[in-house]
Protein backbone atom coordinates (compact mmCIF):
# COMPACT_ATOMS: atom_id res chain seq x y z
CA UNK A 1 0.00 0.00 0.00
CA UNK A 2 4.18 11.03 -1.30
CA UNK A 3 4.43 10.98 -5.15
CA UNK A 4 5.75 13.41 -7.50
CA UNK A 5 3.87 15.44 -9.92
CA UNK A 6 3.68 13.02 -13.77
CA UNK A 7 5.32 15.31 -15.90
CA UNK A 8 4.30 15.82 -19.48
CA UNK A 9 4.25 12.46 -21.66
CA UNK A 10 3.69 14.11 -25.14
CA UNK A 11 7.52 13.76 -26.43
CA UNK A 12 8.26 10.58 -25.07
CA UNK A 13 4.79 8.80 -27.05
CA UNK A 14 5.85 11.32 -30.02
CA UNK A 15 8.95 9.45 -30.43
CA UNK A 16 7.65 6.31 -30.19
CA UNK A 17 5.66 6.63 -32.42
CA UNK A 18 7.52 7.81 -34.97
CA UNK A 19 10.28 5.45 -34.75
CA UNK A 20 7.98 2.74 -34.91
CA UNK A 21 6.35 3.87 -38.09
CA UNK A 22 3.37 5.42 -36.48
CA UNK A 23 2.13 9.07 -37.16
CA UNK A 24 4.84 11.37 -37.17
CA UNK A 25 3.95 15.30 -36.08
CA UNK A 26 4.69 18.49 -38.20
CA UNK A 27 7.87 20.32 -36.70
CA UNK A 28 9.25 17.21 -35.13
CA UNK A 29 13.02 16.12 -36.59
CA UNK A 30 13.04 12.51 -36.78
CA UNK A 31 16.92 12.60 -36.09
CA UNK A 32 15.96 14.20 -32.65
CA UNK A 33 13.42 11.54 -32.03
CA UNK A 34 16.10 8.60 -32.65
CA UNK A 35 19.08 10.10 -30.56
CA UNK A 36 16.58 10.67 -27.47
CA UNK A 37 16.04 6.93 -27.69
CA UNK A 38 19.59 6.46 -27.22
CA UNK A 39 19.24 8.33 -24.06
CA UNK A 40 16.60 6.46 -22.90
CA UNK A 41 17.75 3.54 -19.71
CA UNK A 42 19.06 0.31 -20.52
CA UNK A 43 16.32 -2.27 -19.37
CA UNK A 44 17.05 -5.75 -18.68
CA UNK A 45 13.71 -7.72 -19.12
CA UNK A 46 15.07 -11.01 -16.87
CA UNK A 47 12.58 -13.96 -17.38
CA UNK A 48 13.09 -16.84 -14.90
CA UNK A 49 12.37 -20.28 -15.82
CA UNK A 50 11.92 -24.03 -15.12
CA UNK A 51 10.04 -26.79 -17.06
CA UNK A 52 7.74 -23.72 -18.57
CA UNK A 53 8.11 -24.10 -22.31
CA UNK A 54 4.25 -23.79 -22.63
CA UNK A 55 4.37 -20.69 -21.33
CA UNK A 56 7.98 -18.99 -22.22
CA UNK A 57 6.76 -17.46 -25.79
CA UNK A 58 4.01 -15.87 -24.24
CA UNK A 59 6.38 -14.04 -21.53
CA UNK A 60 9.09 -13.59 -24.47
CA UNK A 61 6.57 -11.98 -26.81
CA UNK A 62 5.15 -9.43 -24.11
CA UNK A 63 8.14 -7.91 -23.62
CA UNK A 64 9.11 -7.39 -27.22
CA UNK A 65 6.01 -6.36 -27.55
CA UNK A 66 6.55 -3.28 -25.14
CA UNK A 67 6.01 0.26 -26.12
CA UNK A 68 9.47 1.03 -25.02
CA UNK A 69 12.08 1.47 -27.50
CA UNK A 70 13.14 -1.80 -28.12
CA UNK A 71 16.92 -1.57 -28.75
CA UNK A 72 17.34 0.13 -25.13
CA UNK A 73 15.53 -3.58 -23.58
CA UNK A 74 17.99 -6.48 -23.25
CA UNK A 75 15.66 -9.81 -22.92
CA UNK A 76 17.25 -12.47 -21.19
CA UNK A 77 15.93 -15.95 -20.51
CA UNK A 78 17.65 -17.92 -17.61
CA UNK A 79 16.95 -21.45 -17.65
CA UNK A 80 17.25 -23.58 -14.33
CA UNK A 81 18.15 -26.82 -16.68
CA UNK A 82 14.82 -27.22 -18.03
CA UNK A 83 14.06 -30.75 -19.19
CA UNK A 84 11.07 -30.29 -21.12
CA UNK A 85 11.17 -28.44 -24.49
CA UNK A 86 12.01 -24.52 -23.78
CA UNK A 87 15.29 -24.67 -25.63
CA UNK A 88 13.30 -25.66 -28.78
CA UNK A 89 10.70 -23.26 -28.29
CA UNK A 90 12.96 -19.98 -28.02
CA UNK A 91 15.46 -20.37 -31.03
CA UNK A 92 12.97 -18.77 -33.00
CA UNK A 93 13.73 -16.18 -31.27
CA UNK A 94 17.06 -15.94 -32.74
CA UNK A 95 19.40 -12.96 -31.68
CA UNK A 96 16.56 -11.03 -30.00
CA UNK A 97 16.86 -12.78 -26.73
CA UNK A 98 19.58 -14.38 -24.36
CA UNK A 99 19.14 -17.80 -23.47
CA UNK A 100 21.14 -18.95 -20.52
CA UNK A 101 21.15 -22.66 -19.60
CA UNK A 102 22.47 -23.20 -16.29
CA UNK A 103 22.47 -26.19 -14.08
CA UNK A 104 19.17 -26.16 -11.99
CA UNK A 105 19.36 -24.30 -8.50
CA UNK A 106 16.12 -22.70 -7.63
CA UNK A 107 14.84 -19.50 -8.22
CA UNK A 108 17.30 -17.48 -6.26
CA UNK A 109 20.06 -19.40 -7.68
CA UNK A 110 18.67 -18.70 -11.52
CA UNK A 111 18.27 -14.41 -10.31
CA UNK A 112 22.07 -14.45 -8.96
CA UNK A 113 23.36 -16.06 -12.81
CA UNK A 114 20.99 -13.54 -14.55
CA UNK A 115 21.84 -10.41 -12.70
CA UNK A 116 25.67 -11.32 -13.08
CA UNK A 117 25.07 -11.28 -17.07
CA UNK A 118 22.55 -8.42 -17.06
CA UNK A 119 24.21 -4.98 -18.66
CA UNK A 120 20.91 -2.52 -17.51
CA UNK A 121 20.34 0.16 -15.25
CA UNK A 122 17.36 -1.30 -14.88
CA UNK A 123 16.32 -4.94 -13.84
CA UNK A 124 12.64 -5.99 -14.48
CA UNK A 125 11.45 -9.38 -13.78
CA UNK A 126 9.31 -11.81 -15.15
CA UNK A 127 8.01 -15.19 -14.18
CA UNK A 128 8.22 -17.68 -17.67
CA UNK A 129 4.19 -18.30 -16.77
CA UNK A 130 3.51 -14.22 -16.32
CA UNK A 131 3.05 -11.77 -19.14
CA UNK A 132 3.32 -8.08 -19.31
CA UNK A 133 0.99 -5.76 -20.57
CA UNK A 134 2.42 -3.63 -23.25
CA UNK A 135 2.99 -0.29 -21.39
CA UNK A 136 4.70 -2.11 -18.72
CA UNK A 137 8.36 -0.74 -19.33
CA UNK A 138 7.69 2.85 -20.39
CA UNK A 139 5.74 3.76 -17.04
CA UNK A 140 8.26 1.93 -14.73
CA UNK A 141 11.11 3.46 -16.72
CA UNK A 142 8.91 6.77 -16.45
CA UNK A 143 8.74 6.30 -12.52
CA UNK A 144 12.35 5.77 -12.39
CA UNK A 145 13.29 9.13 -13.87
CA UNK A 146 11.05 10.54 -12.15
CA UNK A 147 11.88 10.07 -8.79
CA UNK A 148 15.53 9.73 -8.52
CA UNK A 149 17.08 7.37 -5.81
CA UNK A 150 13.95 5.08 -6.15
CA UNK A 151 15.44 1.46 -5.89
CA UNK A 152 12.24 -0.35 -6.33
CA UNK A 153 9.22 0.46 -8.67
CA UNK A 154 5.90 -2.26 -7.89
CA UNK A 155 2.14 -2.25 -9.96
CA UNK A 156 -1.10 -3.83 -9.50
CA UNK A 157 -1.49 -7.18 -11.68
CA UNK A 158 -4.41 -8.60 -13.39
CA UNK A 159 -4.61 -11.93 -12.34
CA UNK A 160 -5.74 -14.89 -14.80
CA UNK A 161 -7.25 -18.37 -13.24
CA UNK A 162 -5.92 -20.88 -15.87
CA UNK A 163 -8.68 -23.10 -14.89
CA UNK A 164 -11.19 -21.35 -16.07
CA UNK A 165 -10.05 -18.44 -17.86
CA UNK A 166 -11.74 -15.44 -15.81
CA UNK A 167 -9.35 -12.45 -15.06
CA UNK A 168 -9.47 -10.85 -11.44
CA UNK A 169 -7.59 -7.93 -9.72
CA UNK A 170 -4.50 -8.51 -7.26
CA UNK A 171 -4.53 -7.32 -3.92
CA UNK A 172 -2.52 -3.92 -3.73
CA UNK A 173 -1.42 -1.63 -1.53
CA UNK A 174 0.00 1.61 -3.28
CA UNK A 175 2.88 3.47 -0.99
CA UNK A 176 5.65 5.54 -2.02
CA UNK A 177 8.29 6.73 -0.62
CA UNK A 178 11.54 5.62 1.92
CA UNK A 179 8.49 3.72 4.08
CA UNK A 180 11.09 2.94 7.56
CA UNK A 181 10.29 6.82 7.51
CA UNK A 182 6.36 6.02 8.11
CA UNK A 183 5.67 3.04 10.24
CA UNK A 184 2.16 2.48 8.95
CA UNK A 185 3.29 2.36 5.13
CA UNK A 186 6.24 0.21 6.02
CA UNK A 187 3.27 -2.18 7.84
CA UNK A 188 0.75 -1.96 4.57
CA UNK A 189 3.75 -2.93 2.73
CA UNK A 190 3.04 -6.38 0.84
CA UNK A 191 5.29 -8.08 -0.98
CA UNK A 192 4.02 -8.86 -4.97
CA UNK A 193 4.94 -11.40 -6.88
CA UNK A 194 8.08 -10.98 -9.82
CA UNK A 195 6.48 -9.80 -12.66
CA UNK A 196 5.51 -6.77 -10.92
CA UNK A 197 8.68 -6.43 -9.17
CA UNK A 198 11.38 -3.89 -11.09
CA UNK A 199 14.93 -2.46 -9.58
CA UNK A 200 17.50 -0.01 -9.95
CA UNK A 201 20.84 -1.90 -11.05
CA UNK A 202 22.31 0.35 -7.82
CA UNK A 203 19.92 -1.22 -4.93
CA UNK A 204 20.48 -5.00 -6.18
CA UNK A 205 23.98 -4.65 -6.29
CA UNK A 206 23.74 -4.15 -2.77
CA UNK A 207 21.75 -7.27 -1.69
CA UNK A 208 23.41 -9.17 -5.04
CA UNK A 209 23.90 -12.62 -4.61
CA UNK A 210 21.76 -13.73 -2.97
CA UNK A 211 21.91 -16.65 -0.96
CA UNK A 212 20.97 -19.70 -2.96
CA UNK A 213 19.56 -22.00 -0.88
CA UNK A 214 16.53 -19.51 -1.38
CA UNK A 215 14.48 -21.98 -4.44
CA UNK A 216 11.18 -20.35 -4.11
CA UNK A 217 10.13 -17.02 -3.47
CA UNK A 218 13.48 -15.13 -4.15
CA UNK A 219 10.96 -12.31 -4.90
CA UNK A 220 10.13 -11.96 -1.45
CA UNK A 221 13.92 -11.99 -0.24
CA UNK A 222 14.80 -8.94 -2.50
CA UNK A 223 11.63 -7.10 -2.65
CA UNK A 224 11.89 -6.98 1.97
CA UNK A 225 15.53 -6.01 1.70
CA UNK A 226 14.57 -3.35 -1.29
CA UNK A 227 12.55 -1.17 1.11
CA UNK A 228 15.08 -0.27 3.54
CA UNK A 229 17.62 0.54 1.46
CA UNK A 230 15.97 2.69 -1.06
CA UNK A 231 12.61 4.70 -1.46
CA UNK A 232 9.94 2.91 -3.38
CA UNK A 233 7.33 4.25 -5.85
CA UNK A 234 4.02 1.94 -6.16
CA UNK A 235 2.13 2.62 -9.54
CA UNK A 236 -1.66 2.02 -9.49
CA UNK A 237 -1.87 0.74 -13.07
CA UNK A 238 -2.31 -3.22 -13.71
CA UNK A 239 0.79 -3.75 -16.03
CA UNK A 240 1.22 -7.42 -15.81
CA UNK A 241 -0.83 -10.72 -15.57
CA UNK A 242 -0.02 -13.14 -12.78
CA UNK A 243 -1.15 -16.68 -14.16
CA UNK A 244 -2.72 -18.77 -11.64
CA UNK A 245 -2.23 -22.42 -12.05
CA UNK A 246 -1.41 -25.68 -10.50
CA UNK A 247 2.24 -25.07 -10.02
CA UNK A 248 2.66 -21.51 -8.80
CA UNK A 249 2.67 -19.72 -5.29
CA UNK A 250 -1.12 -18.60 -5.01
CA UNK A 251 -2.51 -21.94 -6.43
CA UNK A 252 -2.93 -23.44 -2.78
CA UNK A 253 -6.04 -25.30 -3.63
CA UNK A 254 -3.27 -27.46 -6.49
CA UNK A 255 -1.11 -28.34 -3.62
CA UNK A 256 -0.90 -30.92 -1.21
CA UNK A 257 -0.25 -30.72 2.00
CA UNK A 258 3.76 -31.16 2.08
CA UNK A 259 4.02 -28.57 -0.33
CA UNK A 260 2.05 -26.10 1.17
CA UNK A 261 4.08 -26.60 3.99
CA UNK A 262 7.53 -26.22 2.15
CA UNK A 263 6.59 -23.07 0.74
CA UNK A 264 5.37 -21.85 4.83
CA UNK A 265 8.81 -23.19 5.84
CA UNK A 266 10.91 -21.57 2.93
CA UNK A 267 8.62 -18.01 3.56
CA UNK A 268 9.83 -18.38 7.29
CA UNK A 269 13.57 -18.86 6.47
CA UNK A 270 13.55 -15.92 3.75
CA UNK A 271 12.31 -13.43 6.99
CA UNK A 272 15.17 -14.79 9.10
CA UNK A 273 17.20 -14.42 5.97
CA UNK A 274 16.25 -11.06 5.41
CA UNK A 275 16.99 -9.82 8.97
CA UNK A 276 20.69 -11.77 9.07
CA UNK A 277 21.32 -8.94 5.81
CA UNK A 278 20.12 -6.52 7.27
CA UNK A 279 22.17 -7.05 10.69
CA UNK A 280 25.48 -7.62 8.59
CA UNK A 281 24.97 -4.61 7.00
CA UNK A 282 24.65 -2.53 10.29
CA UNK A 283 20.93 -1.68 10.65
CA UNK A 284 19.92 -2.19 14.14
CA UNK A 285 17.00 -5.36 14.94
CA UNK A 286 15.87 -3.71 17.71
CA UNK A 287 14.88 -0.26 15.78
CA UNK A 288 11.37 -0.22 16.59
CA UNK A 289 10.15 -0.28 12.65
CA UNK A 290 12.15 -2.89 11.89
CA UNK A 291 11.06 -5.23 15.10
CA UNK A 292 7.00 -4.27 14.23
CA UNK A 293 7.74 -5.19 10.47
CA UNK A 294 9.09 -8.20 11.11
CA UNK A 295 6.64 -9.60 14.31
CA UNK A 296 3.49 -8.56 11.59
CA UNK A 297 5.16 -10.77 8.98
CA UNK A 298 5.89 -13.13 11.49
CA UNK A 299 2.09 -13.33 12.52
CA UNK A 300 0.94 -13.92 9.32
CA UNK A 301 2.90 -16.77 8.34
CA UNK A 302 2.00 -17.90 12.10
CA UNK A 303 -2.08 -17.47 11.09
CA UNK A 304 -1.07 -19.88 7.92
CA UNK A 305 0.71 -22.50 9.93
CA UNK A 306 -2.24 -23.00 11.84
CA UNK A 307 -4.38 -24.02 8.46
CA UNK A 308 -2.20 -27.11 9.06
CA UNK A 309 -1.55 -27.50 12.50
CA UNK A 310 -4.17 -26.17 15.22
CA UNK A 311 -2.66 -24.51 18.01
CA UNK A 312 -2.31 -25.34 21.33
CA UNK A 313 -4.75 -23.16 23.87
CA UNK A 314 -1.45 -22.02 25.13
CA UNK A 315 -0.20 -21.05 21.78
CA UNK A 316 -3.30 -19.13 20.78
CA UNK A 317 -3.11 -17.19 23.85
CA UNK A 318 0.69 -16.40 22.67
CA UNK A 319 -0.46 -15.24 19.27
CA UNK A 320 -3.30 -13.23 20.21
CA UNK A 321 -1.47 -11.09 23.09
CA UNK A 322 1.11 -10.54 19.90
CA UNK A 323 -1.30 -9.69 17.96
CA UNK A 324 -3.32 -7.28 19.91
CA UNK A 325 -0.34 -5.78 21.01
CA UNK A 326 1.09 -4.96 17.23
CA UNK A 327 -2.31 -3.01 16.47
CA UNK A 328 -3.28 -1.62 19.70
CA UNK A 329 -2.08 1.73 18.38
CA UNK A 330 -3.29 1.40 14.77
CA UNK A 331 -6.91 0.95 15.05
CA UNK A 332 -10.25 2.39 16.28
CA UNK A 333 -11.42 1.69 19.59
CA UNK A 334 -14.10 -0.82 18.37
CA UNK A 335 -11.32 -3.30 17.21
CA UNK A 336 -9.09 -2.60 20.54
CA UNK A 337 -12.00 -3.57 22.62
CA UNK A 338 -12.65 -6.66 20.12
CA UNK A 339 -9.46 -7.38 20.08
CA UNK A 340 -8.99 -7.33 23.68
CA UNK A 341 -11.58 -9.65 24.14
CA UNK A 342 -10.71 -12.20 21.74
CA UNK A 343 -7.47 -11.98 23.65
CA UNK A 344 -9.00 -14.02 26.31
CA UNK A 345 -11.84 -15.60 24.83
CA UNK A 346 -10.29 -16.84 21.68
CA UNK A 347 -8.56 -19.57 23.84
CA UNK A 348 -11.16 -20.44 25.92
CA UNK A 349 -13.52 -21.38 22.72
CA UNK A 350 -10.34 -23.06 20.81
CA UNK A 351 -8.94 -21.83 17.21
CA UNK A 352 -11.57 -23.94 15.71
CA UNK A 353 -14.80 -22.04 16.80
CA UNK A 354 -12.07 -18.60 16.56
CA UNK A 355 -13.10 -17.52 13.22
CA UNK A 356 -17.17 -17.57 13.57
CA UNK A 357 -16.81 -15.22 16.35
CA UNK A 358 -14.60 -13.26 14.74
CA UNK A 359 -16.92 -12.76 11.47
CA UNK A 360 -19.98 -12.29 13.98
CA UNK A 361 -17.47 -9.55 15.95
CA UNK A 362 -16.58 -7.77 12.28
CA UNK A 363 -20.41 -7.94 11.30
CA UNK A 364 -21.43 -6.07 14.35
CA UNK A 365 -18.61 -3.54 14.95
CA UNK A 366 -19.90 -2.90 10.95
CA UNK A 367 -23.48 -2.46 12.35
CA UNK A 368 -23.13 0.00 14.90
CA UNK A 369 -20.56 2.07 12.72
CA UNK A 370 -23.19 2.41 9.97
CA UNK A 371 -25.56 3.40 12.70
CA UNK A 372 -23.42 5.86 13.99
CA UNK A 373 -23.11 7.39 10.72
CA UNK A 374 -26.80 8.02 10.36
CA UNK A 375 -27.08 9.62 13.54
CA UNK A 376 -23.97 11.68 14.19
Amino acid sequence: MVRGAWVNQTSAYDSRAAIQGGETYPGKDMTNHVRSHEDRPLVTALIDTYNYGHFVEEAIESVLAQDYPSERVEVLVVDDGSTDDTAERVKKYGTRIKYLLKPNGGQGSAFNFGFERAKGEIIAFLDADDYWLPQKLSRVVQSFEEHPGVGLVYHRRRELNSATGEFGEGDFSPHSGFLPDKLEHLLEYRVLPTSSLTFSRKVLRQMMPMPEWVRLQADAYIALVAVFIAPVEAISEELCVYRIHGKNLFAMDGRTRGQQEKHLRMRGAIFNAVKTWLSDHQFDLNRKDIRTFFERLFLFLEVEEFEFKAPTRSEFVRYMTRYTKLNWNRVGWELRAMNAFNTLAGPLIGYQKFPGLYQAEIRAIGFLQRLRSKHP
